[in-house]
């Protein structure tokens, strides 16, 4: 229970820091992205330290870093893509799914194994 309200109290801080950074850029749509994916890193991170100490969090980071990467690549191609405009976005988001997956877990054999 303890763990819950850590992450809740870290994760409404973090999440409100990062929406007041996406109100500042344009467009507002990334205000979501500001305040979704760092806040959930830095709370899971900050109890991963507190819990299984810096060695395990410095590992669990390294995924986190290695995931953003495969979704950087993920993007990128679905942003092709969909600007060619022959696929539908349905189309070219699922089809795309398999080289997040490659990306991912190539890079994580890569590097991490």
């Amino acid at each position: 229970m303890k763990d819950i309200v850590i992450r809740f109290v870290i994760g409404g801080v973090v999440v409100s820091a990062f929406a007041v950074l996406g109100e500042l850029f344009k467009p507002k749509s990334f205000a979501g992205i500001f305040g979704a994916a760092p806040s959930v890193a830095l709370a899971t991170l900050s109890l991963t330290v507190a819990k299984d100490g810096r060695g395990y969090a410095a590992i669990e980071a390294r995924s986190m870093i290695l995931g953003a990467v495969a979704f950087f690549v993920y993007a990128w191609l679905v942003s092709r893509y969909l600007l060619a405009g022959k696929w539908s976005a349905l189309r070219v988001t699922v089809s795309a799914l398999p080289m997040w997956c490659l990306c991912a877990f190539g890079l994580w054999w890569m590097l991490l194994k």
